[in-house]
């Protein structure tokens, strides 16, 4: 008799306590790759264990602090670590608040893909960075999952960055392996926006005072003299003014018609006496005159 399963068999969860320790108490070289990102170090029997329960790739773990009820959630780099032990990178112990060789709970966990994060730099230097989204993009590729509060380390230029992830979607903790995910930044901590001076309404402005200072020649500036040398007795400083010109303000046309330009010259308005002799002139009328004496 043959039996078929009709049901696929369900992945059990993988659910172990390690003692945990800082990347540089890794023994051999120092592992910079490990602390770069956001992935840890484990024992090859988790390797074995997890090949058992038909664990589904990408391995992703949940860390938990239970002494504090801290957690984060990170991925796999190798199984390389001595049996019972992981090595965890120093921001994540910071987050999780662990000390060397504490107990910690790792449990496999499967996240949904990110579609949105929003991070703040911890310090207004991250500000100086000629393009700060790429420098972050570039830094999260050695990240396998973002788990909201956790204030991940990015290094660019031999410097690290402290960032604060905000906010994640459609989660508080998702996947960001192989994803197109929307990024943005809030203001850095301490980070002030510069205040605009504005003049008060009170303080009218001057026409004059906009006007250029009177330079170069100036005309009638200076004293009077006698031809005879002699000076005269209503003698005195001349008091020649030598003022900015005076700035007239031009009244615009409130009847302005596109297309129509119009000339304005200041007439000198006629009298009365004016127009009647301009009515009784006629142009081109009287007699004419010889200058040559006519010979009779």
């Amino acid at each position: 008799m043959f039996s078929f399963n009709m049901f696929p068999d369900i992945p059990r969860p993988f659910n172990t306590q390690y003692k945990c320790f800082s990347v540089s108490m890794f023994p051999g070289n120092e592992r910079q790759d490990v602390e770069r990102g956001g992935k840890i170090i484990m024992p090859p029997s988790a390797l074995e264990q997890l090949t058992r329960l038909n664990i589904v790739y990408p391995m992703l773990f949940k860390l938990t602090n239970k002494k504090t009820n801290r957690v984060t959630h990170c991925g796999v780099l190798e199984f390389v670590a001595d049996e019972g032990k992981v090595y965890l990178p120093y921001w994540m112990m910071h987050n999780l608040l662990l000390e060397e060789s504490e107990i910690i709970n790792i449990e496999s966990v499967s996240l949904p893909v990110a579609t949105f994060s929003r991070f703040q730099p911890q310090s207004e230097d991250f500000l100086d960075i000629t393009n700060p989204k790429a420098v972050l993009e570039n830094g999260l590729r050695s990240f396998a999952c973002l788990t909201t509060g956790d204030i991940i380390a990015i290094q660019y230029n031999q410097r690290i960055y402290e960032m604060c992830v905000l906010e994640t979607r459609p989660g508080p903790a998702v996947s960001i392996i192989e994803c197109d995910m929307n990024v943005e930044f809030a203001p850095p901590v301490g980070y002030k926006e510069p205040v605009r001076e504005f003049k008060k309404e009170e303080e009218s402005i001057d026409p004059e005072n906009m006007m250029p200072e009177a330079t170069g020649f100036i005309a009638f500036k200076g004293q009077g003299n006698r031809l005879d040398g002699k000076k005269r007795k209503d003698y005195g400083p001349s008091e020649i003014d030598t003022h900015k010109p005076i700035y007239v303000r031009g009244i615009p046309d409130y009847d302005y018609k596109i297309g129509i330009i119009k000339f304005l010259r200041n007439v000198k308005p006629v009298s009365v006496k004016e127009e009647k002799i301009n009515e009784e002139f006629k142009a081109f009328t009287g007699k004419g005159f010889s200058l040559r004496a006519s010979k009779k």
